[in-house]
């Protein structure tokens, strides 16, 4: 009820008439005049119901004492992505190198409905503070963390709703089927309830990213190749703006904002609270094919490079397959895929071609892992106890005492729990260079970037090849445009254990870690040279991105800053490399302009 109320009030509000840049240019941090009170901290708890934190890292015991067993522990928790996301003080991601740290905010709001998240923003915007917003923590760029700030936390707003016939507030649309989620719900989660009720809604591959987040950043899943961005599935959000009112965003109340959410980044136009995703019907199968091939020479690689875009472009080049392709610097092709509406035969019949040809090279190649290709259930892919009991090698499981059951992750990112980058990049590759004529160019690029790093081709995170509804859906969002004729997103990355500053036996590398980012740099180079209009994924990019408006949004940049300057005006909400944010210091707390 008190929901409703607050959506009927700020539906009758003006957006803010504040003259733009009228606040003053500096925000507050702990021991500033400005800073609040403990009085008024604690004013602000009982407005929420005791739902305000004071917020203590864990990582200080460590400081304090790095060889304990207390410390032990919360290295264990940095391996397990469910308990990194259960702490208010924790990210997902430690650090990157000479870029942020993860440092816990002051206080943090667990919030907990849209009413606690207004009290926070309307708190932040009186007292001139940092604000910042975290669901699942997954932020590379470290966007859910900030020092001297206060936290919205939503982990709390874990609502799933399904919908038979849903209609968004004042459309005239059909109803249709659909899925409410709050902030707070992460994909493995939302995946298993859709699943149940025989449907499937796009989202991410991580099963533990939070939904609201990747919605903003456009939003890539294992099977995005056949059903699009997540964003583009988006019917309605409800969300909080920095005048501190509750909005409807769809197609027809407050479009611009709603334009904005579907892949503007998270962070900088409000606090979504609620998405509504439509949901599509589940395929009887899904299947995952797995494999790797050593190439014995230099030459031989780069033939085996060749001959795999050929067959790519011939056989995979279609909504039926997603996933990774990678190239390693050991001369070692390595694929990782899923596929849908196959049964395993179908897809290995698929690859023999490919397989026939390695085999005819004779001693040039090896084999050093076997093709498999296995399928399960449509809607069992996503149950977690089925996949414990039937592929038990694809999924590691929360080992906390008193842990859901279902509480479960992809083997495969356990790597990503907890770590500390060293370098990132990505580069969407165009459709074009499958062409005949340039696929010598593509291959010697991917060659030349492996003489420096692993080189990882995404297939699921280029939309060229994907239905035309998909296509036309993606080009309806604040998505870099280029998504829609690139065939893949190509990844290099370079990364270490969980670090952290001051805690000994835990400390970065940072000579290693400058190697890496050297290493990384030079080989997305190779590869940027035959991209004549380069463009980067937002969530998965450098931090230090030079031409960030144009590399994540393309000629969409300018219409979201439009977007941004009218819900937004005073640059309450900031992030590194978000819209607006090229007004402001890079910690966020002084106006440049």
């Amino acid at each position: 009820m008190l929901r409703r109320t607050l959506i009927k009030f700020a539906g009758g509000l003006p957006l803010m008439s504040i003259p733009a840049h009228a606040q003053p240019s500096h925000r507050v941090r702990p021991g500033d005049a400005g800073w609040p009170s403990a009085s008024q901290w604690k004013d602000l708890d009982a407005k929420l119901g005791g739902r305000l934190v004071e917020v203590r890292s864990p990582i200080e015991a460590c400081r304090e004492a790095p060889d304990s067993a207390e410390c032990a522990a919360v290295f264990r928790t940095l391996k397990n992505p469910w308990a990194i996301g259960d702490s208010v003080a924790l990210t997902q991601t430690s650090g990157w190198a000479d870029a942020w740290a993860s440092t816990p905010s002051v206080y943090a709001v667990a919030a907990r409905d849209a009413a606690d998240v207004v009290a926070a923003v309307n708190f932040a915007r009186t007292h001139r503070l940092r604000l910042a917003v975290k669901g699942g923590g997954h932020s590379y760029q470290g966007t859910s963390n900030a020092p001297d700030s206060l936290l919205v936390w939503t982990r709390p707003m874990d609502r799933i709703e399904l919908h038979d016939a849903f209609v968004a507030q004042g459309s005239n649309d059909a109803p249709q089927p659909a899925v409410s989620l709050g902030a707070g719900v992460v994909w493995g989660n939302a995946y298993a309830a859709v699943g149940k009720a025989g449907r499937y809604v796009q989202g991410g591959g991580c099963l533990t990213v939070g939904v609201a987040g990747l919605i903003q950043s456009g939003g890539f899943g294992s099977f995005s190749k056949r059903y699009g961005l997540a964003a583009a599935s988006l019917l309605e959000a409800e969300v909080v703006t920095a005048d501190g009112a509750v909005r409807i965003a769809n197609a027809r109340s407050n479009p611009e904002l709603f334009w904005g959410l579907k892949g503007g980044g998270g962070g900088s136009l409000g606090v979504i609270t609620r998405v509504t995703l439509k949901t599509h019907d589940l395929p009887p199968l899904f299947g995952a094919a797995f494999g790797a091939v050593k190439a014995n020479s230099d030459a031989a690689f780069k033939r085996l490079i060749e001959r795999f875009v050929t067959f790519y472009r011939e056989s995979l080049f279609n909504p039926t397959w997603g996933e990774t392709v990678s190239f390693r610097p050991d001369n070692v092709l390595e694929f990782s895929m899923v596929f849908q509406g196959l049964d395993q035969a179908r897809a290995a019949a698929t690859w023999k071609p490919f397989f026939a040809w390695i085999q005819e090279q004779g001693a040039d190649y090896a084999i050093v892992q076997p093709p498999l290709f296995i399928h399960v259930p449509a809607g069992s892919l996503w149950d977690a106890a089925f996949l414990k009991q039937n592929a038990p090698q694809m999924v590691l499981s929360d080992e906390r005492p008193g842990a859901s059951a279902t509480n479960i992750f992809w083997s495969t990112n356990l790597h990503e729990a907890g770590w500390f980058l060293h370098g990132y990049e990505s580069t969407w590759l165009p459709e074009a260079l499958l062409a005949d004529d340039q696929r010598g160019s593509l291959t010697d690029a991917l060659f030349d970037s492996t003489r420096r790093r692993r080189m990882t081709l995404h297939f699921n995170k280029g939309l060229a090849g994907a239905p035309p509804a998909a296509l036309a859906a993606a080009r309806d969002t604040a998505t870099n445009p280029v998504v829609t004729e690139a065939f893949a997103l190509a990844i290099s990355a370079a990364e270490g254990l969980p670090a952290f500053a001051g805690v000994a036996g835990h400390e970065p590398d940072l000579a290693r870690a400058r190697r890496d980012a050297g290493n990384v740099a030079a080989a997305m180079a190779a590869l940027r040279k035959i991209v004549p209009n380069p463009g980067a994924y937002v969530s998965e990019s450098n931090y230090f991105e030079a031409d960030w408006q144009k590399a994540f949004w393309g000629r969409n940049y300018a219409r979201l800053r439009a977007a941004k300057d009218k819900y937004d005006p005073e640059g309450l909400f900031f992030v590194h490399h978000g819209v607006g944010s090229e007004d402001w210091s890079p910690d966020g707390f002084t106006r440049l302009r």
